[in-house]
């Protein structure tokens, strides 16, 4: 068979991206649309301002003529193209959430999202560090080995030359099954879940790095691209920064032994993982801790959806699972202690909180009945236990856990009532928590119409629940504020525009509730308390540890006009849902909503336009979509 109907037949993996300025990105989208369903390649297409980012698939000789077409275009020029031999897609399931079943070319803010929140001094990639290949980089890291002088890197102070340090810029489940490693030089592994943690991951542990020679690699090297520029952006002691050319990818070509990489590369595509002729595995299952390193069967922790390794003999249909992150941060299930069934009150603040539940608690606890309480393992057996004795019982299924933040003049009690089809239709997977925001607010009432020269009493106070709100006006006076007053005027449909004030406060005691009241799978607010979600999932990353969360729901929400959000900076899986134009939302205009939903990264928002009004839609085809979003972190 000659060389060329191989070619023909056998299938291909490319890769490549090339960080430059993109005149028309129109334009340049139509040649992949075009180009690429001509070849029949499918994958991945990523088009930003400032470059692409390409993964794809198909025959080799498609992919050949693909790097042809491109290499004609004067932006490429010196762009690294990575072309693999691989076997076609085996795996639906695999081959889907890679995206090799389909070709998706989409125009994003980024091509790879280095910051889920901006940046004060966002990098510039012009300033990444210098490039290594993967001979020279080899010849560092074996310099080091033998002691030898290390040519090249900080002419200016030999006696730094010698401090090497290997720093991955990958995500943990990579770094899990493959890293570089020598005795002679420091590996930082960040363990990440995404790389967008890395910023702050860099910020926390910058006298580790400080004065010393950085060694930095990743799969493919777009990512060193970014993340070498954030730490040479720091100035002064962190100059020498240093990035693997092609990556990983490219020193396994070059040292098909592995030479310093221990184990096997996560790749991005149906491969899964591309190993060196060394047999050796580094990672481990979850459960037992024996030897494993294979990511095919996509297990993932139930709390932050991150791939977790599950060996053959521990994993089982349904099963849950909680990666060490979560661990880390108490969601260990099993190492939670027993607690008798009781409500909770967060008391250090002026007002009380009560916690108003749907139904009773879910994971990690999960009551039983007689006064016992069920603990749901990452294996999903659940034990009763009294006081005194643990025996096995049955398997109890695991519900989401939300956390309900009501609008402005609102109560927990008053959401819980008109959500209450809401919580009913999602009862089977979700668990609605409602609690009372932290300002209280006076009574208002409106003066008489037919008289207004007379005074109108109040009405009597006992017959009133007290309101509560995120945010309050300017002139608010926090506890001198009269049980009631006279309405100023009519119905002011833009008042939520007035609400800038007490976020610091609203912030503090979500903190408190969820130490108290959580875990939490996720938060759904409305109206206000949707303002006050946005901006807490704006700063999800400086708040790890004390308001963890999955997801987030958006019902007819809006941006607080003290936040500088930018379209596409909040990465966070989100559901938005508000009145189109023939909703009448008398509340919060559609366009502010829609405002709202473009500050989240594109793909990981989804939004649902309804006509009901200023409420939360709960009949088809609007439950159906919920319910949908829902399902995907169960």
């Amino acid at each position: 068979m000659s060389d060329e109907t191989k070619k023909d037949d056998e299938y291909g993996v490319l890769l490549y991206y090339n960080y430059t300025t993109i005149p028309d990105l129109n334009s340049l989208s139509n040649f992949y649309q075009s180009n690429c369903s001509s070849l029949n390649l499918l994958g991945r297409v990523r088009l930003a301002p400032h470059g692409v980012n390409v993964t794809v698939g198909g025959k080799l000789s498609s992919l050949e003529s693909h790097i042809a077409a491109v290499k004609a275009l004067t932006l490429f020029q010196g762009t690294d193209f990575k072309l693999a031999t691989s076997h076609y897609p085996l795996d639906d399931k695999v081959a889907h959430e890679c995206g090799f079943t389909s070709l998706s070319i989409r125009i994003v803010k980024e091509l790879v999202t280095f910051s889920s929140h901006p940046l004060l001094n966002p990098p510039d990639v012009s300033n990444a560090g210098r490039h290594l290949s993967a001979v020279e980089f080899h010849s560092l890291l074996q310099s080091a080995v033998f002691c030898l002088p290390v040519q090249g890197l900080n002419e200016e102070s030999p006696s730094e030359s010698e401090k090497l340090v290997l720093l991955d810029a990958r995500n943990l489940y990579e770094t899990r099954i493959g890293k570089f490693h020598t005795q002679s030089v420091e590996t930082l592994d960040p363990e990440i879940r995404q790389y967008s943690d890395l910023p702050s991951w860099i910020d926390n542990n910058a006298e580790k790095l400080r004065g010393k020679n950085v060694l930095m690699y990743c799969t493919g090297g777009i990512r060193c691209e970014m993340a070498s520029a954030y730490l040479r952006s720091k100035g002064v002691g962190f100059e020498n920064v240093f990035q693997l050319y092609g990556g990983i990818q490219r020193y396994l070509e070059q040292f098909p032994d592995g030479g310093f990489f221990k184990g096997k590369n996560f790749v991005f595509d149906h491969r899964i993982s591309v190993g060196s002729s060394d047999a050796d595995i580094m990672g481990n299952c979850l459960l037992c801790g024996s030897s494993f390193d294979d990511y095919s069967s996509r297990c993932r922790c139930t709390y932050c959806r991150m791939l977790v390794l599950v060996c053959d003999n521990c994993r089982k249909q349904g099963d849950l699972y909680v990666c060490e992150l979560c661990q880390k941060h108490g969601k260990a299930v099993g190492s939670i202690p027993l607690i008798e069934e009781s409500k909770s009150r967060v008391t250090s603040l002026p007002i009380e909180l009560k916690s108003v539940s749907t139904g009773p608690l879910s994971s990690p606890q999960l009551p039983c009945r007689h006064g016992k309480v069920c603990i749901l393992y990452h294996y999903k057996l659940c034990f009763q236990a009294d006081l005194e004795t643990l025996t096995v019982g049955t398997v109890c299924p695991r519900k989401l856990r939300i956390l309900c933040l009501h609008g402005f003049r609102q109560n927990a009690s008053g959401f819980k009532g008109r959500t209450a089809s809401l919580a009913k239709k999602l009862k089977s997977i979700a668990e609605l928590v409602f609690v009372d925001a932290p300002h209280e607010l006076s009574f208002i009432y409106q003066p008489c119409v037919t008289s207004p020269s007379q005074d109108c009493p109040p009405p009597a106070p006992e017959s009133c629940k007290k309101k509560f709100a995120w945010l309050v006006a300017p002139d608010f006076l926090e506890g001198l504020e009269i049980d009631w007053k006279m309405a100023d005027g009519p119905f002011d449909p833009l008042q939520y525009r007035q609400q800038t004030d007490g976020f610091n406060v609203s912030l503090s005691y979500l903190k408190k509730v969820f130490s108290q009241e959580g875990p939490f799978d996720g938060i759904l607010g409305f109206s206000q308390g949707a303002a006050m979600a946005a901006s807490v999932c704006a700063q999800r990353e400086r708040l790890k540890g004390e308001i963890d969360f999955r997801f987030v729901i958006l019902c007819s929400g809006f941006a607080l006009q003290s936040a500088k959000f930018e379209h596409g900076s909040i990465n966070c899986p989100s559901l938005h849902i508000f009145g189109s134009d023939l909703g009448k939302d008398r509340q919060i205009a559609k366009q502010a909503s829609r405002d709202l939903a473009s500050t989240f990264e594109d793909g990981c928002s989804v939004i649902i336009e309804h006509d009901c009004g200023h409420i939360i839609p709960t009949r088809s085809p609007y439950i159906d979509e919920i319910k949908d979003f829902l399902k995907r972190f169960l």
